[in-house]
């Protein structure tokens, strides 16, 4: 592909220089950053399995059941799952055809150029670091929960970040960030089968709430399986949907209005199956790998999510489900409290491999762009007996466990949402522009119908985003415009493929 120079105050500036497939893939052989090829098909599959499964299904289920969708929440579930599945056929294409570390990040420098790469590089690592940090914080207050039933009660001062609850620090949190940090750093083959055995006692968990539920469920409770829609007021302010100010279309609940509404709030359920392609230089066969850890991990946990989903509005009618643990509370309701202990071990134990396999993606990105110049170069060192990029490893861990045990989260979580719908819209639109500009390029897995496809997928992308509130594209413009600043300030200059043109 030839370069485009854009001017930038006179001066000729090659913004969208593209770093070719060829080259990305001989830089995973050089002997200082080579990562080790020890992750088969099924690892990759657990691997989104255990970054899929977590709060999602213990929580939205019923939440948006009850104030969205409806008995008809199944129905959100699996829309959601399609617009996931229409990125995941553009990222199995992708990651087949360029299996190299940093996902949307190497596939938008191999497409689209330097800056747009540096801008979704950026994206990601709004988007991973702090959905880890939020991750880890919900995980502490699962912990709090099952210790409390047990008779353990941990202080607030512990519990919670300064301002809020009397806490000072939020220590369980930072200790499973630093804790997970330490289990990435040994190796990646060790760290899948750590995720491994909890992924399993995690969906043995989910199985077991979905057949014990089914002896609980009613019939009347799905009648009517699609409820009258409603509106719910407009919103105003920086706290409305975009969708809202830009066409004034006012919220409904229920109805088909109300699934589709829904879409843009259980699709948070699946973020994170795309950190399967970060894991692209340590599969073993990543042309056939890729494609089968990405689109089976997801319709594995769409089916999962719609049972559930199924189950939880049988046992309980959809008006008086509980927003915070329907799952628990719908057992109470049948007179099984024992169950809510069961579920609590289920989101502990899931809440850690999304914590996992976050920073697993996060380190991956952060090397990535560390190899290209884009970082300093120091980042990018490959321990010597484990073989894992540790230096990047290890200052984002520190930075996330910062960030889960001081900071208030609970606003900033949307970031994470818009930052993976973001990516998702780049590699859609990615795949049709490598079709063009390199035909020629073998391809293991070939995203079908293209355009139509990738199209479908950017639509689906950009329908979900309209959906979040204002206040959340306000921080996502804040932080992009501070990757600009670092981008033009340092990733410019010390580019690898800016030094070698200079050389030329």
């Amino acid at each position: 592909m030839s370069n485009t120079v854009v001017t930038l105050k006179g001066c000729p500036v090659d913004l969208f220089r593209t770093k070719t497939v060829e080259q990305s893939i001989r830089d995973t052989e050089a002997p200082t950053h080579r990562l080790r090829r020890d992750l088969s098909a099924m690892d990759l599959v657990v691997f989104g399995v255990g970054v899929i499964v977590g709060t999602g299904i213990f929580v939205l289920t019923g939440q948006v059941a009850k104030d969205r969708a409806g008995p008809a929440v199944a129905l959100s579930f699996v829309l959601a799952a399609v617009v996931c599945g229409l990125a995941a056929l553009c990222y199995a294409e992708f990651s087949s055809t360029v299996p190299v570390a940093g996902s949307a990040y190497t596939f938008s420098y191999a497409t689209l150029g330097e800056l747009p790469a540096w801008i979704i590089g950026w994206d990601l690592i709004l988007e991973l670091a702090l959905g880890a940090a939020v991750v880890s914080v919900g995980w502490s207050g699962y912990l709090d929960s099952l210790l409390a039933s047990a008779g353990v009660h941990l202080p607030d001062a512990i519990l919670n970040p300064p301002g809020e609850g009397g806490g000072v620090l939020n220590v369980p949190a930072m200790l499973i960030v630093l804790a997970v940090t330490g289990l990435l750093v040994l190796g990646v083959k060790v760290s899948s089968r750590v995720n491994a055995v909890i992924v399993t006692v995690k969906v043995a968990i989910v199985l077991l709430v979905i057949f014990a539920g089914l002896f609980f469920v009613k019939g009347a409770n799905y009648h009517p399986f699609i409820p009258a829609s409603k509106s719910n007021g407009s919103v105003s302010g920086a706290g409305a949907p975009l969708m809202q100010v830009l066409f004034g279309i006012t919220p409904v609940s229920y109805g088909w209005l109300g699934i589709f509404a829904a879409v843009s709030i259980v699709f948070f359920a699946y973020i994170g199956f795309d950190i399967v392609a970060t894991a692209a230089e340590e599969a073993r066969r990543p042309q056939r790998d890729l494609p089968i850890g990405l689109i089976g991990s997801l319709f594995i946990t769409a089916v999962l999510y719609a049972a559930v989903s199924l189950v939880v509005v049988g046992m309980q009618h959809y008006t008086e489900l509980s927003a915070k643990a329907p799952l628990a509370d719908a057992f109470k309701a049948v007179g099984h409290p024992a169950f809510a202990t069961v579920i609590s071990i289920g989101a502990v134990a899931g809440l850690t491999t999304v914590v996992l396999i976050l920073l697993l993606g996060q380190s991956r990105v952060f090397f990535a762009m560390s190899r290209d110049g884009l970082m300093p170069p120091w980042l990018s060192a490959v321990h010597p007996r484990f073989g894992t990029p540790y230096r990047s490893t290890l200052v984002m861990g520190c930075i996330v466990a910062v960030l889960a045990g001081l900071i208030p989260l609970a606003k900033l979580a949307e970031l994470v949402n818009i930052g993976t719908l973001f990516a998702f819209l780049v590699v859609s639109i990615g795949v049709v522009i490598l079709r063009r500009t390199r035909p020629e390029l073998p391809r293991a897995f070939r995203t079908p119908l293209v355009p139509v496809v990738p199209v479908l997928s950017v639509l689906a992308c950009l329908f979900v985003m309209l959906n979040l509130p204002v206040e959340t594209w306000y921080r996502f413009g804040a932080w992009m415009v501070i990757g600009f600043v670092l981008y033009f300030a340092y990733g410019r200059r010390h580019s690898r493929i800016a030094r070698a043109d200079s050389q030329v």
